[in-house]
């Protein structure tokens, strides 16, 4: 099994910036489909960023042009830059991936922009 652990989360202003992580216990090459979800209060889970292969990264339209997912594979780690924080971006953010076959999740860390 695989365990992703999110870190990096707090309290930040508007317009501010945070960069979440998440650690695997694996190497981050042998996961696939690496993405970073989030949940708000009241909200479905969304997408906010993915590698959806061949070098193809989704990002959710909101996000586009403020957030950054990449990967340090020395560090088996998944980042996501965040810049220019709104306070409709407050949720909790999650890292997901395959491997052998099963998704996993992290445990979510909070993220909350405000002043």
């Amino acid at each position: 099994q695989v365990r992703l652990v999110e870190s990096g989360g707090g309290v930040v202003q508007p317009g501010g910036s945070l960069r979440l992580s998440c650690a695997a216990s694996t190497s981050i090459s042998s996961i696939y489909r690496k993405a970073w979800y989030r949940q708000a209060p009241g909200k479905q889970r969304e997408l906010v960023a993915g590698y959806a292969g061949g070098g193809v990264i989704n990002y959710g339209d909101s996000v586009k042009g403020r957030f950054t997912i990449s990967t340090d594979n020395s560090k088996n780690t998944l980042y996501l830059q965040m810049n220019s924080l709104k306070p409709e971006d407050t949720a909790v953010y999650y890292c997901n991936g395959k491997w052998r076959d099963t998704i996993y999740w992290g445990q979510g860390t909070q993220v909350t922009v405000s002043s």
